[in-house]
C-alpha cells in the first residue's frame, strides 16, 4: 500500500464504493482553515467548503474542542433520555433567531423533511385542509435532498430518473416568478411554499430584488406557510446571518443545516413558533441521533464563532473582492459572474473543447478546489474566514488558470 500516491485510493473507493459522486481527482488527507493538503502534500485554497458545511474553516480549534470535550462526557443517549446539552442549543439557537422552538435533526435532508411534516400537521391541525388534500408549492430548478419525497419535487431528470412512484401534493412553479406564486397561493389546500432564497445547487440564481419580502406576504395574505430552505445559504454565506434578512423576511419554518456543525458533525434543525411546531406530538417524529450531545456542544460553539469572528461582515466585503476581481477578467470561458456574499458561480462558455470540468482540474494544478454544478457552472464558495491577502492570491490563481486556458 502506497499512502502517498492517489491512484491507490481513488482505486479503492472506485472498487469498493458506490458509484453515486464523480469527485476531482484529488485525495485530501488534511484540512486547516482555508486550506486543504492531498496525500501527496500539495496544498490547496478549498472553494467549495464542503458545500458551505465549512464556513468557519477546516477543523476550526475551538469547534474541534467542543467535540472532543463532549464526546469524553456523553456522545447520545437517544430521545428516550432527556441530556444537559439539548436545551442549550434549543435555547441559544431559538434566541439567536427568534423563535419559539427548535426541533434538531442530523441532515438537511432530513431537515427539509420535516419541514414538510411540519407543514402538512399544520395545514391539517390549524388550517382546516381537507385530510390528505394538503398542496405544498415549490420550485423548479430546487434543490432540497434526495430522498423520495425531496426528489419527487425536482425537475432534474439526474435527481428523479427511475425512482419513481413518487410522493404527490406537490405544485411546481418557476422560481422568481411571483405572478405564477399568487396563483397557486390562491388553490385554497396549498399549505405552504418551500423556496431557497437563492438556489445553490442549480448555479447560485439570484431573485430579483424584493421577491422574497412579495412571496413572504402572499403567503400570509392566503394563510399558507413560508418555508425557506437556509441550509446552503443561511450562517452568514451570504453576507447576512440568513439570506432571508437581505429583505427583513421572517421564515414561519426556518431549515438549517451544513454549517450549523463548522463541518464537524452531521447537524441540522428546523425552527417554528408553538402554532406550527407543537402540532407534532410525540412519538409523531424523530430520530434516534437528532439533538445528540455532541451535537448541541457544537452547534452552539460554530454558532458562538459565526458571531465572534463577524463572518457575515467579512463574506460581504470578500464576496465583492471576488466578483469584482472576477467580472475584470477578459477570457473567452467567463459567460456570467453572479452571486451574494461569498456564495458566486462563474458560468462557463465552453471553448476549444473545453469545459467547467476542464477548468476545475486546471484550477486544482494551480492550487484552487472547486467543482462544477449542472456542467457549465462553477461554484466558489470559500471558508467564510478567508482574508484579504488569501482571497488575492486565490484569485491571482484563477486568473492565471482562465489565462492558461
Amino acid at each position: 500500500m502506497d499512502t502517498k500516491n492517489p491512484k491507490y485510493f481513488m482505486d479503492r473507493e472506485d472498487q469498493f464504493g458506490a458509484h453515486n459522486y464523480h469527485p476531482l481527482p484529488v485525495v485530501l488527507e488534511r484540512g486547516e482553515g482555508v486550506y486543504v493538503w492531498d496525500v501527496e502534500g500539495k496544498k490547496y485554497y478549498d472553494f467549495l467548503a464542503a458545500y458551505s458545511a465549512v464556513n468557519q474553516g477546516h477543523c476550526h480549534p475551538k469547534i474541534v474542542n467542543a467535540l472532543i470535550e463532549q464526546s469524553r462526557k456523553l456522545a447520545l443517549t437517544s430521545r428516550a433520555y432527556y441530556n444537559n446539552v439539548l436545551g442549550e442549543w434549543e435555547e441559544y439557537a431559538t434566541k439567536l433567531f427568534g423563535y419559539d422552538k427548535m426541533l434538531p435533526m442530523n441532515s438537511g435532508a432530513e431537515a427539509d423533511e420535516t419541514a414538510l411534516k411540519l407543514t402538512r400537521k399544520w395545514a391539517y391541525k390549524v388550517k382546516g385542509i381537507p385530510k390528505n388534500e394538503a398542496k405544498i408549492v415549490v420550485c423548479n430548478g430546487n434543490f432540497h435532498g434526495r430522498t423520495i419525497t425531496i426528489i419527487s419535487m425536482s425537475s432534474d431528470p439526474d435527481a428523479y430518473n427511475d425512482y419513481g412512484p413518487y410522493t404527490p401534493g406537490f405544485i411546481h412553479i418557476p422560481y422568481n416568478d411571483i405572478p405564477a406564486l399568487e396563483k397557486a397561493l390562491s388553490d385554497p389546500n396549498v399549505a405552504g411554499f418551500l423556496v431557497e432564497p437563492i438556489q445553490a445547487e442549480a448555479g447560485v440564481y439570484l431573485p430579483e430584488d424584493g421577491y422574497l419580502k412579495t412571496a413572504a406576504d402572499l403567503c400570509k395574505k392566503y394563510n399558507v406557510l413560508f418555508i425557506a430552505d437556509e441550509v446552503q445559504t443561511g450562517l452568514a454565506r451570504t453576507g447576512k446571518m440568513l439570506a432571508c434578512d437581505h429583505e427583513g423576511v421572517r421564515p414561519d419554518i426556518l431549515v438549517l443545516g451544513k454549517a450549523m456543525s463548522g463541518g464537524m458533525y452531521p447537524v441540522s434543525c428546523v425552527l417554528a413558533d408553538d402554532e406550527i411546531m407543537l402540532t407534532i406530538r410525540p412519538g409523531e417524529h424523530g430520530s434516534t441521533y437528532g439533538g445528540n450531545p455532541i451535537a448541541a456542544k457544537v452547534a452552539v460553539t460554530a454558532l458562538e464563532v459565526i458571531l465572534e469572528e463577524r463572518l457575515a461582515e467579512n463574506a460581504t466585503r470578500m464576496g465583492e473582492l471576488f466578483r469584482n476581481e472576477m467580472t475584470s477578467v477578459k477570457s473567452n470561458f467567463i459567460e456570467i459572474v453572479r452571486g451574494k456574499g461569498l456564495l458566486n458561480a462563474i458560468v462557463i462558455k465552453p471553448t476549444n473543447g473545453k469545459t467547467a470540468w476542464d477548468v476545475c482540474l486546471e484550477m486544482k494544478e494551480n492550487g484552487i478546489l472547486a467543482k462544477p454544478t449542472h456542467e457549465h457552472i462553477i461554484r466558489f464558495t470559500p471558508p467564510l474566514i478567508i482574508n484579504e491577502e488569501q482571497m488575492r492570491d486565490a484569485i491571482a490563481r484563477i486568473k492565471k488558470t482562465f489565462a492558461e486556458m
